[in-house]
């Protein structure tokens, strides 16, 4: 089992176009897809004590997620207003993360012990835990960062260096125009994957020098969102939980069937790729980033 943190920013999806509210935001939705998943999950955030704050809180809570360290402050939560278009969701409005902006998370020692125990600690740009990458770096044993497609180059060279996965949002972008971009995020410190997302079009991903393309999983969608964090959240828990006990074998094993690591690594990556991408198009199937919505 991957135990999985999300650290940062959770919101409600508002769908303007039914008064609907879901639960969402990046390092939730990794939490709650790890959650899903039956993997061991934990939410560290700033919850607004309004409807939509208390709607997120109730739901992850109902869902099995650990909530021990979250916080709690008057004020609203953050949102963002929503429509859809052909089952692709677009967003038209938000709040800028509410409270979360507001109030900074302002990490203890208690909270980077209680990080610590988590094999996968996740956050984002809109987390608004830049302050804490360094020493969340020394304290997590993976520690991935969502840049959206938000991030500028000053950014990620002031962040790059203390994370082992970077995802970005690449739109309809070529295979060539994400190499780029890819090669751009590793020069800069990213130590060890770069996942980077394309709707329809799939992912290419970067693992340790390899750059691995997926193709997506092609249905008719009800609700893309969060299409591209379960992908991401699926991949890295398949691939870290593929890896977590790996043995070179000894020298003299033979040449029969897979006997080094860097083979088992590249079966790894490519199984993981495939589950992803299944994964994320179920999801797709669902209404919000992962359903229990509410009139408001």
């Amino acid at each position: 089992m991957i135990k999985v943190l999300g650290l940062g920013d959770n919101v409600v999806d508002k769908y303007m176009h039914i008064r609907t509210m879901y639960p969402g935001g990046n390092a939730l939705n990794i939490a709650a897809t790890a959650q899903i998943m039956g993997e061991q999950a934990a939410y560290l955030g700033m919850f607004g004590d309004d409807d939509a704050g208390m709607h997120v809180y109730d739901t992850i809570r109902k869902m099995g997620i650990d909530t021990l360290h979250c916080r709690f402050k008057k004020g609203e939560n953050g949102y963002a207003e929503v429509k859809l278009v052909d089952g692709d969701r677009t967003f038209i409005g938000s709040n800028q993360g509410g409270v979360s902006k507001e109030y900074p998370l302002d990490l203890t020692e208690i909270d980077y012990a209680y990080i610590a125990q988590y094999d996968l600690c996740h956050t984002s740009i809109f987390s608004y835990t830049e302050p804490y990458l360094e020493r969340l770096s020394q304290m997590t044993t993976f520690l991935s960062m969502d840049f959206s497609n938000r991030y500028d180059d000053e950014y990620l060279k002031a962040n790059c260096p203390y994370i082992d996965c970077a995802a970005i949002s690449c739109g309809n972008a070529s295979k060539e125009k994400v190499e780029e971009e890819i090669k751009k995020i590793v020069s800069y410190g990213c130590r060890h994957i770069v996942i980077a997302t394309r709707g329809s079009k799939g992912a290419v991903v970067y693992v340790d020098g390899k750059i691995y393309e997926q193709s997506p999983c092609l249905i008719k969608a009800v609700d893309t969102m969060a299409a591209g964090d379960s992908f991401i959240a699926s991949f890295l828990i398949h691939y870290l939980a593929g890896m977590k006990d790996v043995r070179e074998f000894p020298a003299d094993s033979g040449k029969n069937g897979i006997t080094t690591i860097s083979e088992y690594k590249d079966l790894c990556v490519r199984s993981s790729l495939y589950q992803a991408a299944i994964f994320a198009s179920q999801q797709c199937q669902k209404d919000g980033s992962f359903g229990y919505g509410k009139k408001f």
